[in-house]
């Protein structure tokens, strides 16, 4: 008999609680099986539940095969049933054939049917990934990118899961055992379903008991494991430390300690799964034996035959085998339900930012930006613009600067519509940014950020992501409008290299010049400088410098900056305090008014001048 093993999992929720979402989440994945307007899908899933049907009847029929096989070898017995006609041997083929068939019908619904599950794998999988790409950014910058990518992943393998033993293994175990109920009463008596029935109640009520209990054992378990697991990884994080102060035994007692909770907590766990399977087997075997005792009574009686006896035995072990994983399967359903009612939860989760019903696309005329009164604040206690207005003229160039929690970067994330405005308006050539469709605007506007983060791919692919169906003359004559492609042909690989994770093999200063290949091969009306140059050093910035003046000819450029030394040749310099236009000019004329721009400028030129 196999019995129920450990598997490590997480604590759901509270039962009652988890029923209630658990139905909710189950009916979430019917469309995905049942989808509206794919008749070849539902054919599946028809044919599926029919071969389903068919060995589950071959399943229940077997032992009637073998109950008449019995008998033909018992001549006192020969006349309980027509089976026995076709004699021993030939009813011996038969039985083995039914066990044949009944796997084959099995194996063929699987197949049948694996189709339709994975298809609504993998539209689950895209769903969730498509949403979570069309959710704002705020909802982003509170949540770690690991947890939403193990949220997709918990959720398909929960839905994989469920299809898996609750369509194809509690399902067919509830058809099984109603069929055999059938039986039983149609050939015997209602005291052997009344046992069955007794049985089956008491093995579930008892698995489901002790499991409740289990999963606060096994919760225990896993908060000491990973207690010990992030006392051991500290102490070596802290190497260098725990060597400065002769700290090794004092470590090696933290981390025993830490074990020494594991090791009760797995101590319960293997004695309640011991106490679970021994449980499980007493109730299956009285079971077994009460209704073994009242066939042999029946044979003793010659109202049933050996036959009927061994077959009597062939249906309990038939119901027992699939109720030995039930504890196991109920928990893993149980933290099935969960997962998939995160992902359900994240396909919930609305975005902030959406079109308007009547969105059009942005009519680009120039790339004039205008701010009317724009009022912004992340938190209604904490205003962030409090009625900004500013007028950038198509092709000219314009920086914000001021201090940290000023709005600058703002700004750029409301052109953008990473978030909407408060109050006022932000337009481009005319049009509110909230009136046009986000895929228009997000073409028109090209940004270069303060930390260019690249894909860990090559470098070809790193820059041909501004342009879809970019050529390879299109992505070198970017690279070389960016001063970066002499470089790439030193590399070994040149264009095929590998850049590594969020472009780690790369200097700062060469990521930038990818991030400015791959917004020129955009090709944007609009340039969003965020403070693009202000985390390289010093050298470095004044040739990034170049190819970013280069790049913004003939085009809006907006640009936010710390480094007053990048901004001085803007057609206009907006100061920004506190939310609001405090100056504004050229460099010149702000340097004569002696006000905050000027303080600005003379205190960065005493740092360069220590510095040097």
């Amino acid at each position: 008999m196999t019995l129920a093993s450990d598997a490590p999992d997480a604590a759901p929720p509270d039962r009652p609680a988890q029923e209630a979402s658990g139905w909710a989440t189950i009916r979430k994945v019917g469309p995905y099986l049942w989808p509206e307007g794919e008749t070849g899908v539902k054919v599946r899933v028809v044919t599926a539940l029919l071969l389903l049907l068919v060995a589950k009847l071959v399943a229940v029929g077997t032992p009637l095969i073998y109950r008449a096989a019995v008998d033909a070898l018992a001549p006192a017995d020969a006349g309980t049933g027509w089976l026995v006609g076709v004699g021993a041997v030939g009813l011996t083929v038969a039985y083995g054939m039914a066990r044949l068939l009944n796997v084959g019908f099995q194996q063929l619904r699987d197949a049948v049917f694996a189709v339709v599950g994975q298809r609504a794998l993998r539209k689950l999988a895209l769903e969730t990934f498509t949403h979570i790409h069309r959710l704002s950014l705020s909802y982003h910058l509170t949540r770690k990118t690991g947890g939403l990518s193990r949220i997709i992943e918990r959720g398909v393998k929960g839905v994989d899961f469920l299809l898996r033993f609750l369509i194809f293994s509690i399902g067919p175990l509830v058809l099984e055992l109603a069929l055999i109920a059938i039986i039983f009463v149609v050939l015997f008596d209602a005291r052997y379903l009344a046992a069955i029935v007794v049985t089956i109640a008491l093995y579930i009520w008892f698995t489901f008991k002790v499991t409740e209990w289990r999963v606060k054992i096994r919760r225990q378990m896993n908060d000491q494991d990973t207690d010990a697991n992030q006392k051991a990884i500290d102490s070596l994080l802290n190497f260098e430390t725990v060597k400065y102060f002769n700290a090794e035994d004092r470590e090696a007692q933290r981390y025993d300690g830490a074990m020494e909770g594991y090791e009760r907590a797995a101590l319960k766990t293997a004695y309640s799964l011991a106490y679970l399977n021994f449980g499980q087997s007493a109730i299956i075997t009285a079971g077994l034996v009460v209704v073994m005792v009242f066939a042999a009574i029946g044979v003793e009686q010659g109202a049933l035959t050996v036959g009927d006896f061994v077959m009597v035995n062939a249906y309990m072990i038939q119901i027992t085998m699939p109720l030995n994983f039930l504890g196991t399967v109920y928990r893993e359903i149980r933290q099935s339900l969960v997962d998939m009612g995160e992902m359900f939860g994240l396909l919930g989760q609305p975005p902030d930012v959406v079109e308007a019903p009547n969105a059009k696309p942005l009519k680009l005329k120039g790339g004039a930006v205008r701010l009317e009164n724009l009022r912004f604040a992340y938190d209604p206690e904490r205003v962030i613009l409090k009625g900004i207005t500013l007028d950038v003229p198509a092709g000219a160039k314009v920086a914000l600067v001021g201090a940290s929690g000023s709005g600058k970067s703002t700004i750029g994330r409301l052109l953008f519509r990473f978030y909407d405005a408060t109050g006022g308006r932000l337009l481009i050539d005319g049009q509110d940014v909230r009136d046009v469709t986000l895929d228009s605007l997000h073409r028109a506007i090209g940004v270069v950020p303060q930390d260019t983060v690249l894909f860990n791919d090559t470098i070809y692919y790193n820059i041909a992501y501004g342009k879809n169906d970019a050529t390879r003359a299109e992505v070198e004559a970017a690279a070389r409008a960016a001063r970066i492609h002499d470089f790439i042909q030193t590399l070994p690989e040149g264009y095929k290299t590998q850049v590594g994770e969020r472009g780690l093999k790369l200097s700062g200063g060469e990521k930038q010049r990818v991030g400015i290949a791959r917004t020129l091969l955009k090709n944007p009306a609009i340039l969003l400088l965020d403070e693009a140059t202000s985390a390289l050093d010093t050298q470095t910035e004044g040739n990034i410098q170049e190819s970013l003046n280069a790049m913004g000819k003939g085009r809006t450029v907006i640009t936010i900056a710390h480094r007053l030394s990048t901004v001085v040749d803007a057609d206009r310099i907006v100061v920004l305090e506190a939310g609001e236009v405090v100056e504004e000019g050229t460099h010149e004329a702000l340097l004569t008014q002696g006000g905050r721009y000027a303080a600005m400028w003379m205190r960065q030129a005493r740092e360069r001048s220590d510095q040097a």
